[in-house]
């Protein structure tokens, strides 16, 4: 193998002794290898290839003389300057020079190796960092066939494994699905039923009334035009009887059994899967940019800059504000600039530490005025509320509270209103668990509405 180095300091080598001057020695094949792996031709070694390809360097546990290898085949090369061979190597200029170079030439007190010392220290130092390039291509092997063969079956395992488990869930959840649709639409084809049949029984029973009725009036309107005086008012007895008659088949009304029963649909469920897929599904419903009336913010509160923070005054803090028809005027109440009387909306409220709030929805018409339950959420038939007070939570409507079991405080609230369902639903914002929900038929726009009297509450968006 032949080998042609430009050389270049690699070592720091003690000093010796020339005549003319003092000049570094080779250093010792120890030192050397105290420099780290891969940075030890850093100072500036180059290999330059010889014709198209690198030859193959000499293996560690093969011996091969100088002659063989080429290392020190420097004969021929002599110094332009001096016309003396170099067999010496100036580390300060990084290159070969001849023994007078560095006695009384150009190089003269730098720091210089012999030549043969120099490829000597270079060749060890190239066997080392073969050795090493060698044990780290055995850890990588060892890594592709070991590490990484036993991580591909792994993953395979685990892939495997995490398809079942989603297969499994789904599967469930299609099933239980399935069996309640089947129940649902079993439900709604008895309720289907018994109103057609309920709708049949009062059409026939009232056909036949409406035929007995037309029969005594025309009865009575043939008396009354046909007979003479004189047998006529022996007939008042007759007549009394057919008055009563007619009278007996009563007044038709519509009643509920002539309706179908909304129950007869409604599912938790059905529910609880519906609002998961809408609340958490890539589609997901949000009213971003819903924020707070100010002209609907009672003075007991201030209003944050952004619109969306309600902050409950204490006397000394509240100001007179200037009359508004919309303001609420002696409840802490505030209601949202967003009318929803159709599609699906969801917001949500961070209540965080208030001791005291409620969160829900109004009619445009409620009350604003006076201190009466007309304008007091949760107390009329025009607003329904999440209400929390001295750590009781409950919906509140028509003045009937619903006490809600919650076990963990939750700090954000969310809401979803559902129009074509006609579902209000209250939600623990980050588990998404549901807190409480009603269907109810709702016949104007609905609005936001927040009351707090403790700290404050915030819009999220």
């Amino acid at each position: 193998m032949t080998e042609e180095f430009i050389p270049c300091d690699l070592i720091s080598s003690p000093p010796i002794s020339k005549p003319g001057g003092t000049v570094n020695s080779g250093g010792s094949r120890d030192q050397d290898l105290d420099q780290p792996i891969f940075s030890v031709f850093s100072g500036g070694v180059k290999q330059r290839q010889v014709g198209e390809d690198t030859a193959a360097m000499t293996s560690p546990t093969e011996t091969t003389t100088d002659a063989e290898s080429g290392i020190f085949s420097v004969g021929g090369e002599l110094c332009a300057e001096h016309e003396s061979e170099l067999d010496w190597f100036c580390g300060t200029d990084q290159k070969s020079i001849c023994s007078q170079c560095f006695t009384a030439g150009s190089c003269r007190g730098h720091s210089v190796t012999p030549l043969a010392a120099r490829v000597a220290a270079v060749r060890n130092q190239l066997v080392d960092v073969c050795e090493k390039i060698q044990l780290q291509a055995l850890r990588i092997e060892k890594f592709i066939d070991q590490t990484l063969t036993v991580k591909e079956q792994k993953l395979q395992t685990a892939a495997n494994r995490a398809r079942d488990q989603v297969l499994a869930q789904v599967n469930a959840a299609r099933e239980a699905l399935e069996e309640e649709e089947q129940r649902l639409l079993e439900e709604v084809q008895r309720e289907e039923e018994r109103v057609e049949q309920c709708l049949l029984t009062q059409r026939a029973h009232w056909n036949q009334a409406l035929a007995s009725l037309s029969q005594t009036r025309s009865s009575l309107v043939h008396t009354l035009t046909h007979m003479p005086d004189t047998q006529l008012v022996m007939t008042v007895q007759d007549i009394a009887e057919r008055v009563e008659e007619a009278e007996g088949v009563g007044e038709p009304c519509d009643t509920e059994q002539l309706n179908l029963n909304p129950a007869c649909s409604e599912s938790k469920l059905l529910r609880g899967l519906w609002a998961t897929a809408v609340l958490l599904g890539p589609n997901a419903y949000g009213s971003s940019h819903l924020k707070f009336d100010e002209r609907t913010v009672s003075p007991l509160l201030s209003l944050s800059d952004d619109f969306c923070t309600l902050t409950f005054l204490h006397k000394k803090a509240r100001q007179s504000v200037a009359y508004d028809p919309a303001r609420f005027d002696c409840w802490p109440n505030a209601l949202g600039l967003l009318s929803m009387s159709s599609g699906t909306h969801s917001w949500a409220v961070d209540v965080g530490q208030s001791a005291a709030f409620k969160v829900g929805v109004c009619y445009a018409s409620l009350e604003r005025k006076g201190s009466g339950n007309e304008a007091r959420l949760g107390f009329n038939s025009q607003s329904w509320v999440l209400s929390h007070y001295d750590g009781v939570y409950s919906f509140c409507h028509e003045g009937r509270n619903v006490p809600l079991q919650i076990v963990k405080r939750p700090q954000k609230i969310g809401l979803l209103l559902d129009w074509p369902s006609q579902t209000l639903m209250f939600y623990e914002l980050d588990s998404s668990t549901i807190l409480y929900s009603i269907t109810h038929r709702f016949d104007a726009p609905l609005l936001p509405a927040c009351a707090v009297t403790d700290r404050s509450i915030t819009i999220l968006h």
